[in-house]
């Protein structure tokens, strides 16, 4: 397949439909950095630009990968990442990706959806809490810290291999409200979570084809300026952007699951 099939799958976008696509993906890689939930903003572009479900999703996941890289990278520059705990983080969430993903065989993504929609007040409001996401709180011992990060990944690594949406965020609000990390450490373990779990899925969906690489790629070029710029903002103004951020995510994922439960697939 040559240049422009590959990009395009075969005809199916116009100029305007990969226009959509860069600029989507820049702006979920930005939001992405800070606070997760950036596929909720960058899958409907694809969508939207009349990619193929399938297509988009497999496709989006290369850019994602690259831009989550590159974020990951500059936290890890900047000593966010505690080795010890998410090195443990990691495997768990792992193991709960699969363990949802086997779930999704006999259980309804209605019910996830219609208790995510109950979910989503309640984190707002605890959001909206005086320092709710400053991660000031008084940190736990170390053994206790990795135990609750541990039980944290598993729970949310079965959501994403059940459901997905918005893990990096609810990944970051536990990370920082139950675990107690410092917004920087909580956003370093979610990155690294992310990128595993990204590239491990990005793995499967290049063996079983879908990907229209070409177009990943150039999407995955915008995604890393999104999530280097992102990455730097969050560096440089600390905990107190992640409440705007979050409350955003929050509620482009209410919008997402509102569409999705009356059959619109944005």
């Amino acid at each position: 397949m040559d240049f422009i099939a590959q990009l395009t799958g075969g005809g199916l976008i116009e100029w305007w439909g990969l226009l959509l696509i860069v600029l989507g993906v820049f702006f979920a890689g930005f939001v992405d950095a800070i606070a997760g939930g950036g596929g909720l903003i960058s899958l409907p572009a694809y969508l939207l630009a009349g990619v193929p479900v399938h297509n988009a999703i497999y496709t989006n996941k290369l850019g994602a990968t690259m831009g989550t890289l590159v974020a990951t990278l500059k936290y890890l520059k900047e000593g966010f990442v505690q080795w010890k705990v998410v090195l443990p983080s990691v495997a768990f969430a792992l193991l709960g990706s699969v363990i949802g993903a086997r779930l999704t065989i006999i259980a309804s993504d209605t019910v996830l959806m219609i208790f995510m929609l109950a979910v989503i007040p309640v984190a707002a409001f605890y959001v909206l809490k005086k320092d709710s996401v400053t991660g000031d709180g008084e940190p736990l011992e170390f053994k206790k810290l990795v135990i609750v990060c541990i039980f944290i990944s598993l729970a949310i690594g079965l959501y994403d291999g059940f459901y997905g949406p918005g893990t990096g965020t609810f990944l970051m609000l536990l990370f920082i409200g139950v675990a107690r990390m410092s917004a920087q450490h909580a956003a370093g373990a979610t990155k690294i979570i992310n990128l595993t779990t990204n590239a491990s899925a990005l793995f499967v969906y290049l063996i079983n084809g879908g990907v229209w690489i070409v177009l990943g790629l150039i999407a995955g070029v915008f995604s890393i300026a999104g999530n280097y710029l992102g990455a730097k903002f969050f560096t440089e103004n600390g905990a107190k952007v992640l409440k705007p951020v979050i409350l955003l995510v929050l509620f482009i994922f209410a919008l997402h699951l509102v569409f999705e439960l009356i059959g619109i697939s944005l």
